[in-house]
């Protein structure tokens, strides 16, 4: 990854055991994802030390983009965030990029104050001028938005280096680099299950996709995509679940990654979705059998 973080391209992987497992198991499990050709990882954030949990695997790694995906705007604060920003870059170098987001409703009034979530552009906007005056400021291609819809996207193209989609499909892929223009980082999320078997897989992901649909931001994302009342409410219909996680055998998941890419993206992270109840464990199997074919894709 170079000073310019435009660059930032191949299979990354988004996990949130790295971020709220033990640590130990969290930069070992970077150093090896870092060792089976993988380019960066993504990890989540509601609230909490955020910047510790990246450099614990920047300690781990030597080349490995760490990226936030997503820092909460509510939750970080704006000068804060800057300032570790750079304290990471001085002792890391140049792998670090900051994905930022607005996060949700419900979790937002839940954890802080009813109401207190409102006007998300207006919101994302004013952070981005925090980071903007802070001193030093945290710079334009270190950070990436969140982005779903046509607002948040343009946003993201005037004012960051790109977006970093979740929970979407090559089409919104193709509709995010036709908004944010030539130039920007696109580095959507990609969730996989490697089970070849339909009822099997469709029930890990409706496992792992449960607590997204109480939330307006992925709900109404998926409706512009164009699917029915019918296929967004919880479960999900077998549509849909099919269109938003990957999932089969080696070649279907790395099919379906090549596809955000001919879509226009530049770098996309999978998030590999199991049956398991907690983050004690991290899907290292998966990685390893996955990662010959998503590199291999990447680079011929």
């Amino acid at each position: 990854m170079n000073e310019d973080r435009s660059t930032l391209a191949g299979t990354g992987v988004w996990e949130m055991a790295l971020r709220y497992g033990d640590p130990a198991l969290a930069a070992d499990s970077a150093a090896e994802i870092e060792a089976l050709g993988y380019s960066a990882v993504w990890i989540p954030d509601t609230g909490g030390d955020l910047f510790g949990a990246m450099a614990n695997l920047l300690c781990s790694t030597r080349k490995l983009a760490v990226a936030s995906g997503i820092l909460n705007i509510w939750m970080q604060d704006a000068a804060e965030s800057a300032r570790r920003y750079h304290e990471l870059v001085a002792e890391h170098g140049h792998r670090v990029l900051l994905g930022l987001g607005v996060s949700h409703a419900p979790l937002i009034d839940q954890v802080l104050d009813p109401g207190m979530f409102r006007k998300p552009l207006a919101k994302t906007a004013a952070y981005l001028d925090e980071l903007d005056a802070a001193t030093p400021a945290l710079p334009v291609d270190a950070r990436v938005l969140a982005a779903l819809g046509p607002k948040m996207l343009e946003l993201a193209r005037d004012r960051t280096a790109g977006a970093h989609p979740y929970l979407v499909t090559p089409d919104h892929t193709a509709t995010a680099r036709e908004i944010l223009g030539p130039g920007k980082l696109l580095a959507p999320e990609q969730g996989v299950v490697l089970e070849t078997d339909p009822d099997r897989a469709r029930t890990i992901a409706r496992k792992n996709m449960g607590h997204y649909f109480g939330l307006p931001n992925y709900v109404n994302n998926w409706r512009r995509s164009g699917f029915t009342d019918a296929d967004v409410v919880a479960p999900g219909s077998d549509r849909l679940v099919d269109a938003i996680v990957a999932w089969g055998d080696e070649t279907a998941i790395a099919a379906r990654v090549q596809e955000h890419r001919d879509a226009g993206a530049d770098h996309v992270c999978i998030q590999v979705m199991t049956d398991r109840d907690d983050l004690e464990t991290v899907p290292l199997e998966e990685w390893r059998r996955l990662a010959p074919v998503l590199i291999k894709s990447h680079l011929a």
